[in-house]
């Protein structure tokens, strides 16, 4: 004889499993802190936050250690598979996230937010559309313009949403580029002071850095000299 609960008027489904979480919290912003869980690294021991975006169903990861107060140092890394996790030299990107993810184990507190914000924005494909132009000797600029594509595409209102949920409203922010400091301070977060961090160029990512220098307004030096740098010479994603 087959048995059945009351609860069994239709079809079993994961669905039916699924526990709201504790930690799931919406605002007016539509970012949800999803999940925590304690992250031990080669750089130490992190507590690892996920955040979930409702208006384009994206995940990003807040990396903290330690009391992160008033002015503890923070990174807002980019998601770049290419450079993070398949060593690419094209970018300085894979460099950056191991020197963030160490500063703070040295210093014993910080934050380091992994954004889910592929190719400065533009996503793996028109990324690697990107990289084809390069290839035939078009700069990381002009390869985004000539797909019809914003030079940089990302936007920090999330970023900074997730800080000021986390209690994380005064920073030290490690960055190269005024833009990252300018779009936190549009959303609320101020920035007391900027963090110089530069990875060493090699030869293939020379004339990349040169360009987010001499044309997109990073702050970098080159064999100790400082790059002449002018304003951003495109304009900004709206």
């Amino acid at each position: 004889m087959n048995k059945t609960n009351n609860n069994q008027d239709k079809p079993f489904s994961t669905d039916d499993r699924m526990i709201e979480s504790p930690l799931e919290n919406s605002d007016a912003n539509g970012v949800i802190r999803a999940a925590e869980a304690p992250l031990p690294t080669d750089y130490g021991t992190f507590t690892a936050v996920v955040y979930h975006d409702l208006h384009d169903n994206k995940e990003h990861m807040l990396l903290k250690m330690g009391d992160v107060d008033s002015g503890a140092i923070v990174r807002v890394h980019s998601e770049c598979l290419t450079g993070d996790i398949l060593g690419s030299q094209k970018c300085d990107c894979g460099s950056q996230l191991e020197l963030a993810l160490k500063k703070i184990g040295e210093e014993g507190k910080g934050a380091l937010l992994y954004m889910r914000q592929e190719g400065r924005g533009i996503g793996l494909a028109n990324k690697m559309k990107a990289y084809a132009l390069q290839a035939q000797g078009v700069d990381t600029l002009d390869a985004n313009l000539q797909l019809g594509l914003p030079a940089d595409g990302r936007d920090y209102g999330v970023a900074a949403e997730m800080l000021k949920q986390e209690g994380i409203d005064d920073i030290q922010l490690m960055t190269n580029n005024p833009l990252k400091i300018e779009g936190l301070k549009e959303h609320g977060i101020n920035v007391l002071d900027r963090v110089s961090h530069e990875i060493v160029a090699i030869g293939e990512n020379d004339s990349y850095l040169k360009t987010k220098a001499e044309r997109m307004g990073h702050i970098l030096t080159f064999n100790g000299a400082a790059v002449a740098v002018k304003d951003r010479d495109y304009e900004l994603a709206v």
